[in-house]
């Protein structure tokens, strides 16, 4: 088993994982059309090539045949998925960690200033909503940009290290049939990938308001000292809980390292807006 693309039967490899990857079942006869779609006008890809990359394929372990049907084995799942958030972008970490950590920061600065300040209950509640919806608004502009400009830029050098590697192949016909599929499939998955912008930039949007609007509406709701107790709780749950165990799943690093950098940046960050704020 292989992650990587040296020959045509790699890229007909990857095709394969990343459409069956949801669990689905597919007939060859299907998935040879769906390769078709990929070639420039013309068939660039022969049964014999897809047959022999399934043959391969089951022989590793990564699909299972059953008369026309082929679905991933658990081990196929796996590495179908990997390929998917390699080049499809479906992994929405920086977008929920981005969200998170910028509502509980807003939250925080907002429920204490309003709370060292004395400010009334309307002119707070204005500024609060004010405050976390250009935060929000401003993170889904920013990962929707900065989104599609770094994904195309990762597509352009994804592609053109796969070519490079494609250019060794001896056989020049099955060379440029290669690098045609291969040119025509990262066509395909620059349109996915703009759909996928357009999610992320959804979800960082909603998950920063709603990191956010949470415990300054129960700062608002509750009676003092109440209401700041149980906000800057739930501040502390999501920042100590939730946040600090979804970077260290996702990005594998030790839940003690991940906890120790987010409580040290969260903390700069809202003594930082509140030192800024009083001397305004």
């Amino acid at each position: 088993m292989s992650f990587e693309i040296q020959e045509l039967q790699d890229i007909i490899r990857v095709i394969v994982l990343i459409n069956l990857s949801e669990g689905n079942r597919a007939e060859e006869a299907s998935l040879k059309k769906q390769i078709d779609k990929m070639c420039t006008g013309s068939v660039c890809v022969e049964v014999d090539d897809l047959d022999e990359t399934l043959g391969q394929m089951a022989a590793e372990g990564l699909i299972l045949k059953d008369n026309t049907q082929v679905r991933l084995t658990e081990q196929g799942m796996k590495l179908g998925k990997e390929w998917s958030s390699l080049l499809l972008k479906k992994e929405p970490i920086l977008e929920v960690v981005a969200g998170l950590v910028d509502g509980s920061i807003t939250s925080l600065v907002v429920v204490l200033s309003a709370f060292i300040a004395g400010l009334a209950f309307k002119t707070a509640a204005f500024a609060a909503l004010l405050t976390l919806a250009s935060v929000a608004i401003t993170n889904f502009s920013s990962f929707l940009l900065g989104g599609i400009t770094a994904d195309t830029a990762d597509m352009v050098t994804l592609q053109t290290l796969m070519n490079y590697s494609l250019s060794d192949i001896p056989d020049k016909k099955e060379r440029e049939k290669s690098l045609r599929l291969i040119q025509r499939l990262f066509t395909v998955l620059h349109k996915e990938i703009s759909r996928s912008n357009i999610f992320s930039a959804v979800v960082c949007g909603i998950t920063t308001f709603l990191a956010g609007i949470v415990p300054i509406l129960s700062y608002f709701a509750l009676p003092h000292p109440l209401g700041l107790f149980v906000s800057l709780a739930i501040v502390s749950a999501v920042v100590g809980f939730f946040l600090v165990r979804y970077r260290s799943r996702r990005s594998r690093i030790h839940w003690k390292t991940t906890l120790l950098e987010t409580v040290v940046i969260v903390a700069i960050a809202v003594i930082a807006s509140l030192l800024i704020g009083g001397s305004a």
